[in-house]
């Protein structure tokens, strides 16, 4: 769920174990002072394995060159999680394949995942695979397009440069970020049951802070910082405009007055 405008982009997440995270985008009227910013190191490089599928065949067309037939080939782009298995690249959000200049459209870009590049030729090149995290922030990747098998996967390490927090949460999908040793255990469990035995519905919660214009959205923020706990995980990063925290670990009075805050703003029902 996500929320776009010149003054707020809010998206709400669900982590692996479903933990309501709030991320709050802002531009420069949003960035927080030093007040809200934590003394805990900001994940600078984060290490992952991205897989090449490559596929192709014989097909029966005339080739410019004798002793060399033509084929159809195609490239597919995949993440690996830390055991190995395959997940969609929705990381990036787009791709560019550098072919061989011989090409008539050497540059080929792609938008959604697989970010299948699929051609015909008569023979094999080394290639240049640009993968975007942001609209300016790549990972080039070689790959080596070989027609000595139908079908072979190239697996890469990659590292991922001062990802936000929106993309923090997406590679987490694929195995553990660095500080998550440092993250608390919530105290609530999968249906948000509070120690007090109340029962707290954390996505309305984030629904509602969705909703809320700049001015309240910063008072919002206001109460989260006043009545945190030392359990309460939040991150604020000023350089990027991001705020987010962890609704289950907000300690019960926190939890009381944000919702007494949303119920004023006729949020909560």
């Amino acid at each position: 769920m996500i929320v776009d405008s010149r003054t707020k982009r809010l998206a709400l997440a669900l982590a692996p174990t479903f933990t309501p995270f709030l991320f709050i985008k802002a531009t420069s009227s949003l960035l927080f002072a030093e007040e809200y910013a934590l003394k805990d190191q900001p994940i600078t490089r984060l290490a992952r394995k991205i897989k090449l599928v490559t596929d192709q065949h014989e097909i029966d067309k005339p080739s410019p060159v004798e002793h060399y037939p033509m084929r159809e080939w195609s490239i597919k782009v995949f993440m690996l999680d830390a055991a190995g298995n395959e997940h969609p690249a929705d990381c990036f959000n787009k791709v560019v394949y550098h072919l061989h200049p011989s090409f008539e459209n050497p540059v080929q870009t792609f938008t959604k995942p697989p970010f299948e590049c699929k051609n015909e030729g008569w023979g094999g090149f080394e290639l240049s695979v640009d993968c975007y995290y942001t609209e300016k922030t790549k990972i080039s990747v070689p790959h080596d397009l070989s027609f000595h098998q139908e079908h072979y996967e190239s697996v890469q390490s990659i590292t991922f440069k001062n990802p936000s927090q929106v993309l923090q949460e997406k590679l987490r999908e694929l195995g553990p970020l660095p500080n998550d040793d440092e993250r608390p255990k919530k105290k609530a469990g999968a249906t948000g049951k509070k120690s007090s035995g109340q029962k707290i519905d954390y996505e309305k919660i984030a629904q509602a802070l969705e909703k809320l214009e700049e001015e309240d959205l910063l008072k919002a923020i206001q109460i989260i910082h006043d009545f945190k706990s030392t359990d309460t995980y939040i991150k604020s990063d000023v350089e990027t405009g991001e705020f987010s925290i962890d609704l289950y670990t907000m300690p019960d009075v926190l939890t009381k007055n944000l919702s007494d805050y949303l119920a004023t703003k006729s949020l909560m029902a």
